[in-house]
């Protein structure tokens, strides 16, 4: 449920080298020849269903975590094309209207939008070096912006007895390169509304994407082991209007971020699972006048399980702990936090069924809690809290249809369409139950049906 938690943007940092050294590597993918080979299923011969464990989307196969592992460089088909369009959108009801409408051109209740389009350029750059680049249009913010990527550069190695891959990431997001759907970046629920009400807190390694840039050493032994680690800047503010956002997007990043992630997989005929951690320890700036900083030391726990059989019926779940330790001297001398010392933790759990890899049901399950601060959560309408806690609770339903990505489908792998029909219920929103924002509004008034499509070409 990470992805409908609302967006932590911040408003000051640095850029520098590392902007540079991406925009240089778009550059110079674009003009290399091996560009001209394909995105991803036309690059390995395969359909989509081969990476993906429903026709197509986020959630990956072994195969599919061997290729981005690999630097999405396997396969060498000479007719295939590198670029993807995506296309995402529907329906937005919520039970109650709020109080506003939550964005420009749409009204307070029962909004059809098209949510995002987005170009790719993903795949094969050399026989080691590969990318997945995003663009994207919001349609409800009427913007383009640059969106995920993470170029990257793999080989494997022998050890004595130990089987290695090693690799290097540029990325623009923390977890965005990461192989598995129980970290931040590719978690349940994959696709939400843009209309709907989301809480307040997040854990900050669930914001940061898209307003710093970093780069990750990894190596995988023995297909066993996972290790990662490296570093994130944030974009200046005129880097990151060159990218299509602004000041209000800044991350305010003070220094370099470490970023870590540690996992134990086990792939069999079957059965498939992993455990692991991740974290990030960052210090933020928001007052360039002040100078203390406010310090976010975040660590997360997960696990994932896929059963996948050859027949019809398969089955995945995944769950991720991050707890946020916070130490906001900086926020505390401007007022903006009634405290020093903040906690805040999320648990996020989801489970899916799913049959012929054409349909399937879900469930997740979200929550938030944390220190109570005046100062962070205040009173607001529909956003704020009356009691001063980000604490929030709930679950999700969800439905789908995915007629395409299989192997004698209709058009492969040009044509992919998934729809469903997903409900978020709220049981505590901001801290609350009733009268959450001090103005009057439920809990349960935010919950949302959301019917959608998703559209890839």
């Amino acid at each position: 449920m990470a992805t409908r938690f609302s967006r932590r943007f911040f408003r000051r940092s640095t850029g520098g080298l590392l902007p540079r050294l991406a925009l240089g590597l778009a550059l110079l993918g674009a003009g290399a020849p091996a560009m001209a080979l394909p995105s991803f299923a036309t690059q390995t011969g395969m359909p989509c269903d081969r990476c993906h464990t429903i026709g197509f989307g986020p959630a990956l196969t072994p195969y599919g975590r061997q290729f981005k592992l690999n630097g999405y460089a396997w396969g060498d088909s000479p007719t295939a094309v590198p670029v993807a369009v995506m296309v995402q959108g529907g329906f937005t009801r919520t039970a109650a209207d709020q109080p506003e409408p939550p964005a420009e051109h749409y009204s307070s209740n029962e909004n059809a939008s098209l949510d995002q389009t987005s170009l790719f350029l993903a795949g094969r750059i050399s026989s080691h070096l590969g990318a997945f680049a995003q663009v994207t249009y919001s349609g409800t913010e009427r913007k383009v912006t640059w969106d995920n990527l993470d170029v990257r550069y793999a080989t494997p190695l022998s050890l004595g007895n130990y089987g290695l891959v090693v690799g290097v990431s540029l990325n623009n997001n923390p977890t965005v390169q990461d192989l598995w759907n129980s970290t931040p970046a590719w978690g349940f629920p994959y696709i939400s509304s843009a209309l709907a009400p989301g809480p307040a807190a997040a854990p900050l390694i669930t914001g940061l994407g898209q307003s710093v840039l970093g780069a990750t050493a990894y190596v995988m032994v023995n297909d066993r082991l996972y290790l990662e680690a490296g570093g994130y800047r944030g974009l200046s503010n005129r880097w990151l209007r060159n990218v299509g956002l602004d000041a209000d997007n800044n991350a305010n990043l003070d220094g370099v971020a470490p970023y870590w992630r540690a996992a134990w997989q086990f792939d069999g005929a079957v059965h498939h699972a992993s455990v692991g951690t991740f974290g990030l320890s960052a210090d933020l700036r928001p007052d360039p006048t002040v100078a203390a900083t406010d310090s976010y030391r975040d660590l997360g726990l997960d696990a994932t399980y896929q059963y996948a059989p050859p027949g019809a019926h398969q089955l995945a779940a995944n769950v991720a702990l991050t707890h946020e330790r916070r130490h906001l001297d900086s926020s505390f001398a401007t007022g903006a936090s009634d405290t020093v010392g903040n906690q805040l933790s999320f648990v996020n759990a989801d489970l899916t069924y799913a049959y012929a890899r054409t349909w399937s049901a879900a469930i997740g399950g979200f929550d938030m809690r944390g220190s109570s601060n005046g100062a962070l959560y205040a009173p607001a309408p529909l956003s704020g809290s009356a009691n001063g806690s980000p604490d929030s609770r709930g679950y999700t339903l969800q439905v789908e249809y995915i007629p395409f990505g299989k192997a004698d489908s209709f058009a492969r792998p040009w044509i992919n369409v998934r729809v469903g029909l997903q409900y978020v219920g709220y049981q505590k929103f901001n801290g609350g139950t009733t009268n959450y924002d001090g103005y009057g509004r439920n809990a349960g008034q935010n919950d949302t049906l959301f019917a959608y499509f998703w559209l890839i070409l």
